[in-house]
C-alpha cells in the first residue's frame, strides 16, 4: 500500500488532475482524504491567479489601438509618511502572456519576499521601467499632491520606449500621451501593479539606507509613516532633513522651535 507520505509527494508534482487521483477518493485514510483536500485548495488558488492575471492582460489591451500599441502603468509609494521621497514608476509590459508575473497585484497585498521576486520578473519582463524620487523638499514647496504628478510624469518620460497610452493610478497628468486615471488601477491593470511593486520596493530600500544614516528612527522598519515608535524618536531627536516639514506633527514642532 502506498503510504501517505508518498501520496503527498506526488501530489505536490501534479499541478493538473491526473487520471490516478481518481483512486484516491476511495482511500478510506483521513490523511490521504486531507491530502486531496489541500491539493484542490492550491489547484483553486493557482487558477483564481491565472484568471486575475488574465483580467489585468485584458484591461491593459482594451486600451492598445493595435497589436503593436506601448500601454504604460504608473504608481506611487510614499504619499502619507512623514519622511522621506515619495517614490513613482512607469512600466511597459509587452503585449504577450507575461506568464511569469502571474500573481502580480497590488505591493501592499504582496509579501516583502513576494515584492523582491517580482521585482527581478518584472525587470526580465518589461519592454521598458523608470523610477523617479520626489523629495521631501518638492514635497513641502509644492504639496503632496503636485509634488507625485510631477514624479508621474517625470517617470513617463523617463521611459526609453515612448507609450503610446498612459495608465495611472487615481491620477491625471500633464503629459502629451492620452491617458486615464484608473481608480485602485494597481488591482485592475498588470502595467500599474507592475510600477506599483517598482516604485514601493524602490522607496523601502531607500527607507533602509536612511535608517543607517539616521539611526533611532526606525525608518527601515515603518518606512517614515508615523507610527509610535517614529513620533517618540522625533521628540526625542527631532527632525532630519527628510522629514516632511509641511506634515504634522513636524509642522508644529518647528514652530515651537
Amino acid at each position: 500500500m502506498t503510504t501517505i507520505k508518498e501520496i503527498k509527494q506526488r501530489l505536490a508534482e501534479e499541478l493538473l488532475w491526473q487520471p490516478w487521483m481518481e483512486e484516491l477518493k476511495k482511500d478510506e485514510r483521513a490523511g490521504v482524504q486531507n491530502a486531496l483536500k489541500t491539493w484542490h485548495r492550491a489547484k483553486q488558488k493557482r487558477d483564481n491567479l491565472q484568471r486575475e492575471h488574465e483580467e489585468k492582460l485584458a484591461f491593459d489591451a482594451s486600451y492598445r489601438v493595435d497589436a503593436t500599441s506601448h500601454v504604460a502603468g504608473t504608481d506611487e509609494a510614499g504619499r502619507g509618511p512623514l519622511a522621506g521621497p515619495v517614490v513613482t514608476a512607469a512600466v511597459i509590459l509587452p503585449n504577450d502572456a507575461c506568464e511569469h508575473l502571474v500573481g502580480l497585484n497590488d505591493s501592499k497585498q504582496l509579501s516583502k519576499e513576494k515584492r523582491e521576486y517580482f521585482i527581478a520578473k518584472i525587470n526580465e519582463t518589461a519592454i521598458a521601467t523608470a523610477i523617479h524620487f520626489q523629495s521631501a523638499e518638492v514635497i513641502d514647496e509644492v504639496n503632496i499632491y503636485e509634488a507625485t504628478r510631477l514624479s508621474m510624469k517625470a517617470s513617463i518620460e523617463s521611459l526609453k520606449v515612448k507609450p503610446d497610452y498612459v495608465l495611472a493610478d487615481a491620477m491625471k497628468l500633464d503629459i502629451e500621451q492620452p491617458q486615464s486615471s484608473i481608480i485602485k488601477g494597481d488591482a485592475k491593470s498588470l502595467a500599474i501593479a507592475a510600477a506599483s511593486i517598482l516604485a514601493k520596493t524602490a522607496r523601502d530600500h531607500y527607507m533602509e539606507q536612511m535608517d543607517e544614516k539616521y539611526p533611532g528612527y526606525g525608518f527601515g522598519q515603518h518606512a517614515g509613516y508615523g507610527t509610535k515608535q517614529h513620533l517618540e524618536a522625533l521628540q526625542h531627536l527631532g527632525v532630519t532633513p527628510i522629514h516632511r516639514k509641511t506634515f504634522e506633527p513636524i509642522k508644529t514642532m518647528i514652530q515651537k522651535g
